[in-house]
């Protein structure tokens, strides 16, 4: 009788134990819920945009110097890791000139020198700091750095240089994402740099300058 009775219980624990395997394979088998990710903040892009020039009049040395606006195209590769971490390289190229008169009260040196117009071509590097914050397709974002300007002059009688000046940057915009891939993009960018000397006649005038470019373009999200 106890045998009977200890075989029959090995018998159910066995069966108990096959007809378990499937359920556990089953619940192995079972794709597993997905933990809700974070938001992603992270994004690397190319970027275009085209701008017009507004520049602040300078004066110095018994001249003034009056810059000429103009227009131009920004190219901008930016990397953002996190609200607080971005960076970007962008450079620029842009047309205006500058025009050099004697100021009649205190010319020194230049009053005998004539009025000189020169035109020209115009181009910003610079590497940024560039904050943002992610809010749905939106992205506000600020921009800070420094930066190369250089004025390059047309030929004139009179002879001009090249003017290359330490420039620092700092601005703020607002993108929007069309698509998972395309956007656009609109920001305000101010360059602040000494006046550039590219009249052969005229010297510096030491005084600081500023290109205001209000701008809007695209990118392109990688």
């Amino acid at each position: 009788m106890l045998k009977k009775l200890t075989l029959t219980t090995f018998i159910l624990i066995g069966m108990a134990a096959l007809a378990g395997v499937p359920a556990l394979a089953q619940d192995k088998a079972a794709p597993q819920p997905k933990r809700a990710s974070a938001p992603s903040y992270r994004q690397f892009d190319i970027g275009g945009s085209f701008y017009k020039t507004f520049v602040t009049n300078t004066s110095g040395m018994g001249f003034q110097q009056t810059p000429t606006s103009g227009m131009g195209g920004l190219i901008e590769a930016r990397r953002l890791f996190s609200p607080l971490l971005g960076f970007e390289m962008a450079v620029s190229f842009g047309t205006g000139g500058q025009n050099y008169a004697p100021l009649a009260t205190a010319c020194a040196l230049t009053c005998n020198n004539p009025v000189v117009k020169i035109g020209g071509r115009q181009v910003e590097t610079s590497l940024d700091y560039v904050p943002s914050m992610k809010i749905g397709n939106l992205r506000p974002f600020l921009v800070g750095g420094l930066g190369v300007f250089i004025s390059v002059p047309d030929s004139t009688p009179l002879g001009n240089n090249t003017s290359i000046r330490g420039a620092y940057i700092y601005g703020g915009g607002v993108e929007y994402d069309i698509s998972r891939r395309l956007g656009i993009r609109g920001q305000y960018r101010d360059t602040w740099y000494k006046a550039p000397n590219i009249s052969s006649i005229y010297p510096a005038d030491g005084q600081y300058t500023h290109s205001a470019m209000p701008m809007g373009g695209v990118y392109y999200r990688f």
